[in-house]
C-alpha cells in the first residue's frame, strides 16, 4: 500500500466528490487522479526519473498540491514540499542536502529558483507557464492511466522529506516512508474526525501539513482546500470558510487570535466541525474565550515534525471539561494520542514523578526514519527508539501533560531557571496584547535579563514601564520572573507554521544587548 494508491482508491470510491478547491477552482477526485497520473507519467516515463528520486514542490497554497504530492507517490519518487519563506541560504542548503532531481515552482517563484539552482542537474517545471514545457502542457501530452509503478511502491519505500523551519540551524530533513504516513493518517483521521464528508481548508503553509491534511483526506476521500497562508486576514478566512462550507482547519494561536478580533460569534464559523490549533503555546484566556464564542470545535495538539505532528491531543471535550470546572485543563496540550507513546524523563532517561518536570520523549510507528543525510542530528535526536522534543513538561494525575518550556529557551538568572512560556502566558492577559515573545539577553550582573517582544492590538498603545508595573501588580509572576524590558514591534517574526522565531528574537536584540 502506499499513499498514491490510496489516491486511486479515493477516486473509484467517490468519482464525482469533491477533491480539493482553492479560492477560485474545483477538482473532483476522478480528475486528480487521472491529473496526478499523467504528473507521475511526466516524471517516470518522460524524465526516466529513478525510483528515490526527489521532487521539489515551490509553490503557495493552491490547487495542485495535492495533484502533485499523489502524482510523486504514484512514480516511486520522494515529495519535497518547500517552505516559501526560506532565505536563500537555507534554500541551498535544502537543495545540496536533498538533491531534487525536478523542481516544480509557481511562476511567482521562478527567476528567484533558476538563481538558486543555476548550474545544477535540476529539471525546472512552472506549474503557470503556458508553453510547450509547462506544467499544463506536459499533463495534456501524457497518459491519463495509472503509471508501472504504481502497484511497485511497498510501504517502506521513502515517500516524502519535510525539512524544518530552521529554527534550531539549518532546516533538516524530516524522512518518512509511505508506511509511516499511512499508519499517521489513520491516527489523524481519528483525531480529527476526517471522513468522506470532510472539507479541510488548509490555513498553514502546505508543506507543513502533508501529513495533518492531506493523506488523512487522501486516504478517506475527504476534499483538500487551499487558503492563502502568505497574509492571513481572518475577515477573509471567515468569509471562505462560509463560501467553501468548510468542515475542518487549522490555525495557529496568532491567527485564533486574530479570529477573535475580527469574528462575532459562532455563526463566523457555523460550518465548522474541528478547528485543530499548535505549534506555539496558546493562551489559556483566549482559549477559553474561543470556546464560549464558537462553541466546542478546538482541539490542540502537540507534537513535532519528527513525529509527523501529533504527539498529544486536547480533545473538544477536554476543552468543554476545562470551562465546566478545570479551567487547568486549558494550561495542557492534553493526553498521549493513539498509537504513540509519551513518556516525561530525567536526564538519565527515568520516568519523572507526577508533577515533576522532565523531557517529553516519543515513540510512535509512525514517526521518521530520520533526518535526511544527517547522521549526526538524527543520533541526537532519535535515541534507542526514543524522539527526544527537547520540550520541559510535567504529568499530572490524570496524565495531561503541561510543557514549561523548551529547554534550550530556558532563561538562567542569578543561577535561577526561568521559563518563558510562564511569564508570555502572564503578558498574553493584558487586555492590549495580541503577542509576545520573551527571552533571556546577555547581562553583566545576572548572567541573563529577560526580554520581552510584543505586539499590541489595533489601535492599543502603551510603554515598557506601564506594561512591566502591570506584571508586577495585575500577573501572578514573582519578583524574579518580572520582564526587565520591554520592546514594541509591529508583529513578531514567525516560521512557517506561524511559532515565534525565538532564534531571530535572539540573534536581533542579544547583539543589542552586548552592544549596550
Amino acid at each position: 500500500m502506499n499513499i498514491g494508491l490510496a489516491t486511486t482508491r479515493s477516486a473509484r470510491r467517490y468519482p464525482d466528490r469533491l477533491a480539493a478547491f482553492d479560492h477560485e477552482r474545483e477538482l473532483l477526485w476522478r480528475d486528480l487522479d487521472a491529473r496526478s497520473n499523467r504528473l507521475a507519467n511526466v516524471l517516470h516515463s518522460g524524465l526516466q526519473l529513478d525510483k528515490g528520486d526527489r521532487v521539489a514542490l515551490w509553490a503557495p497554497n493552491r490547487l495542485e498540491v495535492p495533484e502533485v504530492l499523489a502524482g510523486v507517490a504514484k512514480a516511486g519518487l520522494v515529495y519535497v514540499g518547500l517552505n516559501f519563506r526560506m532565505s536563500d541560504t537555507d534554500f541551498a542548503h535544502v537543495f545540496e542536502n536533498a538533491q531534487p532531481r525536478v523542481l516544480i515552482v509557481a511562476g511567482e517563484y521562478r527567476e528567484r529558483a533558476e538563481h538558486l539552482i543555476s548550474g545544477q542537474d535540476i529539471r525546472l517545471i512552472d506549474l503557470d507557464d503556458a508553453s510547450s514545457s509547462g506544467y499544463e502542457s506536459l499533463l495534456a501530452d501524457a497518459a491519463s492511466l495509472a503509471p508501472a509503478t504504481l502497484h511497485q511502491v511497498r510501504p517502506e519505500d521513502d515517500f516524502c522529506i519535510v525539512y524544518t523551519s530552521g529554527t534550531t540551524g539549518t532546516p533538516k530533513g524530516v524522512w518518512f516512508d509511505h508506511g509511516r504516513v499511512l499508519q499517521h493518517a489513520t491516527v489523524a483521521a481519528l483525531e480529527y474526525e476526517i471522513d468522506r464528508e470532510t472539507r479541510y481548508l488548509t490555513a498553514i503553509p502546505h508543506n507543513s501539513s502533508v501529513h495533518i491534511t492531506m493523506a488523512p483526506c487522501m486516504t478517506m476521500g475527504g476534499a483538500m482546500g487551499f487558503f492563502d497562508s502568505r497574509r492571513f486576514d481572518a475577515e477573509v478566512y471567515v468569509r471562505e470558510v462560509a463560501r467553501t462550507a468548510a468542515t475542518h482547519s487549522y490555525l495557529v494561536p496568532t491567527q485564533l487570535y486574530r479570529l477573535l478580533e475580527t469574528a462575532p460569534g459562532q455563526d463566523s464559523l457555523a460550518s465548522m466541525n474541528t478547528l485543530g490549533y499548535g505549534a506555539a503555546p496558546m493562551s489559556p484566556d483566549k482559549a477559553a474565550l474561543l470556546v464560549e464564542r464558537f462553541g466546542p470545535i478546538f482541539n490542540q495538539l502537540y507534537g513535532m515534525a519528527e513525529i509527523a505532528s501529533i504527539g498529544t491531543m486536547l480533545r473538544k471535550d477536554d476543552h468543554v471539561t476545562a470551562l465546566d470546572g478545570r479551567p487547568e485543563l486549558l494550561r495542557s496540550v492534553g493526553q498521549p494520542s493513539y498509537a504513540i507513546d509519551v513518556r516525561v524523563v530525567d536526564p538519565a532517561g527515568n520516568d519523572v514523578d507526577k508533577g515533576e518536570r522532565g523531557e517529553v520523549i516519543f515513540s510512535a510507528p509512525y514517526m521518521m526514519k530520520g533526518y535526511y543525510r544527517d547522521a549526526d542530528r538524527t543520533a541526537r535526536t532519535l535515541i534507542d527508539g526514543w524522539i527526544h522534543s527537547g520540550d520541559v513538561a510535567r504529568v499530572d494525575d490524570d496524565g495531561f501533560i503541561y510543557i514549561v518550556d523548551r529547554i534550550k529557551d530556558l532563561i538562567i538568572r542569578g543561577g535561577y531557571n526561568i521559563a518563558p512560556a510562564e511569564i508570555e502566558a502572564a503578558l498574553h492577559q493584558h487586555p492590549d496584547v495580541l503577542e509576545v515573545g520573551v527571552i533571556g539577553v546577555p547581562d553583566e550582573q545576572w548572567g541573563e535579563s529577560i526580554l520581552a517582544v510584543v505586539a499590541l492590538k489595533p489601535g492599543a498603545a502603551s510603554d515598557a514601564t506601564t506594561m512591566i508595573d502591570w506584571c508586577r501588580n495585575e500577573s501572578s509572576l514573582s519578583t524574579v520572573k518580572l520582564p526587565g524590558n520591554i520592546e514594541f514591534v509591529p508583529s513578531l517574526p514567525k516560521n512557517a507554521v506561524g511559532k515565534i522565531a525565538k532564534n531571530e528574537l535572539r540573534r536581533n536584540y542579544s547583539a543589542a544587548a552586548d552592544e549596550d
